[in-house]
């Protein structure tokens, strides 16, 4: 038979005295605090509790090779943003300022703009100077063309054409002449005519000609029109040669009016190859299209500045600005609050023309990465990740090291519109990420490239050792606070109601919550009831005000759950004793506020084989743990007294008017004292209630939200009346955590009501069954008296019954 009682050599299974009610909550008693208010106290010189956090956010904003991006780690309120927020723009103050980035038109490939970098400020100056160019081009264009230099030039041009026309007719005209034909110009062209002494002769009158008069005329006109066909044939190409002239003197006239508009730009951007190259093509563009844009000045009619308005129709010659920085000082700090995929990497815009979308490069607006490039950019990755395709887009910029302006519907190819393919532009930027730590751990899980990317964690701490010398750094932290949000001093007492609150929210009187959103929040509800006293200063009382009044306006649910039981509907009893059932302890959270409620466990045992079952699990409400907590439960009874006999019952562990899911081991010390109390036929004292978790050897587990559950329980018994007898069992290394309200421990103090810690539950039955554990004898058998024994006798009734039984079915078989 195997040892029960080895693993409780060091456990006492007695039934343990209550708590002594100063032990119920580790108060901070404001007498030890060395000031008067916190306008005494300096401000602190680190951040604290956050060493780890602010060592790795140090080391990965100073890593400036590939791939030591951020993610800050830690739950909301913590004050990652601010901290994080505040190292990158002290980093980011010494740092040089970065380029300014443009978008030009690139002319022999409009649908590919161009990225220029410029020195910070001058992107917004080469826009300027390039819309002041184009309106002084125009401006040149016009008058150059309008001047007399420019008409005289070309009416010499048109007139040396003329002569030469006239000339060469002139000369064919006196070749006809001479031999009796007129060159006659008609609406057709030109022909030719016989004369007789000057004078055109019609048909008759050269029929009345001698035939060799007539042949000499014939004659002539065959060979005349042969010159005038040659010369005919010259007329376009001196027309050509007459346009080509035009076209140089055009050409020439446009190339000093805009070499004249370039020079100061030449001048004042010959420090940046890149702009003079886009110089020069505009400058081709401009002199290859003068003409169009000599017409377009000429056509903008009056106005105030109707170059201007000629200007601003030229949009191949304008500069988008992208990145501006010359308002910047150092490395930018970019927060995107929304990480859409446009928002990110940017979009191309397009407008209608004549029902079509249509865009260039004027369109194309930045995103995030552009505007934090060179710098520092920070995001929410649950929000990053709830957008589609973000970060994909994000992974995929930081892997090239470059931004590609890409619209969505071009990178699914469902657009059917006019695109562009800007240039990309590089990227140099860390990426901070603020997120929960079951995001990180799913991230590294899952996605290959998360840990490549994103190197280094920054894990928030939640919490702190509460001891002498951070109480006293959390006093100095709450000052602080006050001051940063101009709030009124508080009185020590007031700070040392703050910090048990603090205590209280990470459940542990031995640790202080760094929760800086919950620490901001009650102060400044504190000074607001403080300035509803008129009180000069806050007091304990104020804090004390502050926190009623927050859980005030979230217990509504909790007045309805407690007074369902005041009225029965919720079935919970509170005085006398049961067989088979027991008070256990849950706790419901509703957001930000959490509250502990009362439910009856209750067992049944009968013959059977070794079976327990769990009733929530067989209608798939219980969870995985609750149901790993029932099975434990059978272990324990076969280890501690079936250890020569199976285990022959039948027993039901049962959630009564529990209509929810059911999760967690911390009913199964309760579940298996009522199982014990079922098996014993011993009743249980219904004025205590029971939380823990048990293992196969019966010792019991911490477990969470003791305090609620407390509360909870003691809410209800006040509600009826308390009488002494009231009272909840908790698990011994739960004891750290009791930081209950006061009138929970004023009650404890004046004996009505008790808190009882255990280490095993044998000590948890003898409080609720009046009768003690007993202890085994060297053969295992426990004293008949004691619950164990009652227990143990019953199981092996049940197997000596299942024994009986079996012989019998067999006896029946074999006739």
């Amino acid at each position: 038979m195997s040892d029960p009682q080895r693993p409780l050599d060091t456990v006492s299974t007695k039934a343990p005295e209550p708590l002594p009610a100063q032990s119920l909550c580790h108060s901070c008693d404001p007498e030890t605090l060395d000031f008067d208010h916190t306008g005494e106290l300096a401000d602190l010189d680190d951040v604290m509790g956050q060493e780890r956090a602010l060592e790795a956010l140090r080391f990965g904003i100073g890593m400036l090779h590939e791939g030591y991006n951020l993610f800050v780690l830690g739950s909301t309120g913590l004050g990652r943003r601010t901290l994080v927020n505040r190292l990158l723009r002290e980093t980011a103050a010494g740092r040089e300022v970065p380029a300014d980035w443009c978008y030009v038109n690139d002319f022999d490939t409009p649908h590919r703009p161009r990225a220029l970098r410029l020195p910070a400020g001058r992107g917004q100056e080469l826009r300027r100077d390039m819309h002041q160019l184009t309106e002084d081009v125009i401006t040149a264009l016009v008058a150059a063309f309008q001047s007399e230099a420019y008409r005289a030039q070309a009416q010499e041009i048109h007139d040396e054409l003329k002569d030469r026309d006239e000339k060469a007719f002139g000369e064919l005209r006196e070749k006809a002449e001479k031999r009796n034909v007129a060159l006659l110009r008609t609406p057709g062209g030109y022909t030719l005519a016989p004369t007789h002494r000057g004078e055109i002769l019609d048909a008759d009158e050269f029929e009345k000609l001698s035939a060799k008069d007539q042949q000499a005329i014939e004659t002539a006109v065959e060979e005349l029109k042969q010159d005038l066909r040659q010369l005919i044939a010259q007329i376009p190409r001196w027309q050509r040669e007459g346009r080509e002239r035009h076209k140089q003197l055009d050409l020439q006239v446009s190339g000093a009016t805009v070499d004249q508009q370039f020079e100061d730009l030449y001048q004042k951007y010959r420090d940046l190859p890149e702009v003079l190259r886009f110089f020069e093509a505009v400058r081709r563009d401009l002199l290859e299209n003068a003409e169009q844009i000599r017409s377009l000045g000429e056509d903008s009619g009056g106005g105030p500045n109707p170059a201007g308005q000629a200007a601003r129709q030229l949009t191949r010659y304008q500069v988008n600005v992208l990145v501006d920085h010359a308002q910047s000082t150092g490395a930018p700090v970019f927060y995107e609050d929304n990480p859409t995929y446009q928002n990110l990497v940017g979009r191309v815009e397009h407008t209608v023309q004549h029902g079509t979308l249509v865009t260039d490069f004027t369109l194309i607006k930045s995103g995030a990465l552009a505007r934090a490039n060179g710098g520092y950019l920070v995001i929410d990755a649950e929000r990053l990740l709830r957008h589609h395709f973000a970060w994909e887009a994000l992974k995929r910029a930081l892997r090239a090291r470059e931004l590609r302006v890409e619209s969505l519907e071009t990178m699914l190819s469902i657009a059917s519109t006019t695109t562009l393919e800007p240039a990309p532009i590089p990227l140099d930027l860390k990426v901070v990420l603020v997120g929960g730590r079951l995001l990180y751990y799913l991230l590294q899980r899952y996605d290959p490239e998360f840990g490549r990317l994103f190197k280094i964690a920054a894990d928030f701490s939640e919490d702190i050792p509460r001891d002498e010398d951070t109480t006293s750094r959390y006093a100095r932290l709450i000052g602080m606070q006050q001051r940063s949000g101009g709030l009124r001093p508080f009185k020590r007492a007031a700070v040392a109601r703050v910090i048990d609150q603090a205590a209280r929210q990470v459940e542990d009187g031995e640790r202080l919550s760094l929760h800086m959103g919950s620490l901001d929040d009650l102060l400044r509800e504190a000074d607001y009831y403080a300035g509803q006293d008129d009180a000069a200063q806050v007091d304990g009382i104020h804090v004390q005000h502050a926190i009623d009044a927050a859980i005030r306006r979230l217990s509504r649910i909790r007045e309805q759950v407690q007074e369902s039981i005041r009225r029965g509907i919720q079935r919970v009893e509170l005085e006398g004793e049961r067989v088979g059932q027991v008070n256990g302890l849950s706790v419901i959270s509703l957001g930000e506020f959490s509250f502990g409620r009362p439910s009856r466990i209750t067992a049944t045992a009968r013959l059977g084989a070794g079976k327990v079952i769990d009733i929530e699990r067989e209608v798939k409400l219980g969870g995985a743990i609750h149901s790993k907590g029932v099975l434990i439960l059978s272990s324990y009874l076969s280890w501690r007294f079936s250890g020569d006999h199976p285990l022959s019952l039948a027993a039901s562990l049962t959630f009564e008017q529990s209509y929810g899911p059911v999760e967690g081991d911390s009913a199964s010390v309760a579940e298996l004292c009522a199982l014990l109390s079922a098996l014993a036929n011993a009743p249980l004292r219904q004025s205590l209630a029971v939380t823990g978790s048990v293992d196969q050897h019966g010792l019991v587990q911490a477990v969470g939200g003791v305090n609620d559950k407390i509360e909870g329980f003691f809410d209800v018994c006040a509600a009826g009346g308390l009488d002494g007898s009231h009272g909840v069992i908790i698990p011994a290394s739960n004891r750290p955590h009791l930081m209950l309200r006061r009138d929970v421990v004023e009650a404890a103090r004046k004996g009505l009501f008790q808190v009882y810690a255990i280490d095993h539950v044998d000590q948890a039955s003898a409080l609720l069954s009046g009768l003690p554990a007993g202890a085994p004898d060297a053969q295992g058998r426990w004293p008949k008296q004691s619950l164990n024994g009652r227990v143990q006798a019953r199981l092996a009734e049940l197997a000596r019954l299942r024994q009986a039984y079996s012989s019998r079915e067999d006896s029946h078989a074999n006739e």
